[in-house]
């Protein structure tokens, strides 16, 4: 394949966007015409799959096309290593010319990876701020993080995440212009990566207003009584803040509506980088993706955020559009996000030795003989504090909590994944078949030990005294303080929130603690669980 005649690669992502939020995969409320032109054009993968349902692991194992405990990249303060081929060095091998346009959180010293250009600020630090703590037990959070998110939910005039995406959509477009001017810089491939729609729930009254009160659904699954949870939602419950929040119907209402324009604001960027292409003729030769690193539970099962393997949090939206394959067609084949750099090379024309996934090319054009059918996704940070695995095999889905009874169900059976069909004999033969896969190379002892071993190094790091290193990539001159660092992620965004009426300062029942009881309820409630 010449040069000439290979594709230029868009792909653009989204943060914490559930595939089951979308109405290409059946919801019924959430307007995204754009992200339907871009179906329209290639394939919808009805069944994609994160590798990890949770930032820094899930960017780092889809940009290198391995496995996150491959790489040793197991929560939001790991770095990926530098002798870690990324698909930028992969692609420029091939020729092409890279650019990273937007958020990737890359922790560390290098912040490049690769890339020929970064053009945009990460909108996060990329420090050892956010290590887990598996010895601090499940209600060990290090970013803060509660469900303050939520229950602060609605319209506003101005959010952090919108400041941030707008840069990202405008430099984006103008490198694509840069592009079309500069045919020594093709092919190309461009990552443009929103951080839009992940939390808090707020969005420009624009936004908001394009969906009534009326239109917005609840939960397909009611919030679950914590004794019927297993350990790992159990110990996501701590880990959440769940027993300090009480988010009631109108908080849930008014986060879903605030996602679902949030998830419109993404979608209209989406439409502007597709008519950039039409206007520059770049589209005639340009593949085009769209995906997220991880969904949101949106308040299914009582849940929210990810780092769970519930279909909500592991299921992504998967959009390819290749110039020459047929669009408007839709693959029910199991693919992650690791497929991603073999289906890059595979149109670069260049080989993909040695790493996780497979080029998705095959299945877009109809041949799915060889298809493996199986995703891996692994999770090993806050909460549970042990190892988890999840292998989709077809229609089942296999979660390995270790030293915790698994869980099996058929996803085309239940849906909403309520019957563990783990203990029943009719499914033994599968049950053995998943749990092998998950078991394949993959030591849940030796993990732990690896696991531990981390997270204290980067500690004693952290706590060095004196300066801290300076790793932040800055593209602009007071991103330092524009966008979150060692203030944490709440308090940044709660500040830079622009309201349209002045805040009120919450009441104790508001923030679910009515009374020094209620606290004490709460504390011994978490030392029953800890214990």
């Amino acid at each position: 394949m010449t040069k000439t005649a290979r594709p230029n690669i868009i792909l653009i992502m989204a943060d914490q966007m559930a595939a089951h939020a979308l109405s290409l995969y059946g919801n019924t409320v959430c307007k995204t015409p754009n992200l339907e032109r871009l179906a329209a054009q290639g394939t919808v993968f009805e069944n994609g799959y994160c590798n990890t349902p949770l930032c820094v692991p899930s960017r780092a194992s889809m940009l290198s096309g391995v496995l996150s405990p491959d790489i040793g990249v197991f929560d939001n303060a790991n770095e990926l290593p530098s002798s870690v081929p990324t698909m930028a060095h992969y692609l420029r091998h091939s020729g092409y010319w890279t650019e990273l346009c937007g958020k990737m959180h890359f922790i560390g010293p290098d912040q490049e990876h690769g890339f020929n250009q970064r053009s945009v600020t990460d909108v996060y630090p990329a420090s050892y701020q956010w290590i887990a703590d598996w010895e601090a037990g499940p209600a060990f959070v290090p970013s803060g993080t509660a469900l303050n998110g939520v229950v602060e939910s609605g319209p506003c005039i101005r959010t952090m995440q919108e400041d941030y995406d707008d840069e990202v959509e405008h430099c984006a477009i103008q490198s694509l212009y840069d592009r079309a001017r500069a045919p020594e810089e093709q092919p190309f491939l461009q990552i443009v990566s929103f951080t839009s729609p992940h939390t808090p729930f707020t969005v420009s009254q624009d936004y908001w207003d394009r969906y009534e009160r009326s239109e917005i659904d609840m939960p397909t699954v009611d919030t679950l009584p914590f004794d019927e949870l297993d350990y790992h939602s159990k110990a996501l419950f701590f880990a959440h803040g769940r027993h300090r929040h009480e988010v009631t119907k109108d908080h849930l209402i008014a986060a879903r509506h605030a996602y679902y324009g949030m998830i419109s604001y993404v979608d209209d960027k989406v439409g502007r980088i597709l008519d950039t292409l039409e206007r520059t003729g770049l589209s005639d030769n340009t593949a085009v993706f769209f995906v997220s690193d991880h969904g949101e539970m949106l308040g299914e099962r009582g849940m929210w955020f990810k780092q769970t393997f519930w279909e909500w949090s592991a299921h992504v939206p998967f959009i390819a559009s290749v110039p020459g394959i047929k669009g408007g067609t839709r693959c029910e084949a199991v693919v992650s996000l690791v497929d991603l750099l073999p289906t890059f090379l595979d149109l670069a024309g260049a080989e993909a030795p040695g790493l996780a996934g497979r080029s998705v090319l095959p299945l877009m054009r109809g041949d799915t003989g060889a298809w493996p059918d199986v995703a891996i996704c692994d999770y090993l940070a806050i909460g549970p504090c042990v190892p988890c695995r999840m292998v989709r095999k077809g229609r089942f889905k296999f979660i390995y909590t270790h030293g915790h009874p698994d869980l099996l169900f058929d996803l085309v059976a239940d849906p909403s994944e309520l019957t563990n069909l783990a203990d029943d004999a009719n499914f033994a033969d599968v049950l053995a078949d998943l749990k092998a896969l998950a078991l394949r190379d993959w030591n849940p002892v030796a993990l732990t030990i690896q696991v531990r071993d981390s997270q204290r190094q980067r500690k004693i790091i952290k706590t060095t005294p004196g300066t801290a290193p300076q790793w932040d990539f800055i593209a602009r001159t007071g991103d330092e303080t524009r966008y979150v660092r060692a203030q944490g992620v709440d308090a940044t965004k709660g500040r830079l929130r622009l309201p349209q009426v002045p805040e009120v300062p919450p009441t104790w029942p508001e923030l679910g603690l009515a009374t020094v009881e209620d606290l004490i309820a709460g504390r011994q409630k978490i030392e029953t669980f800890l214990k």
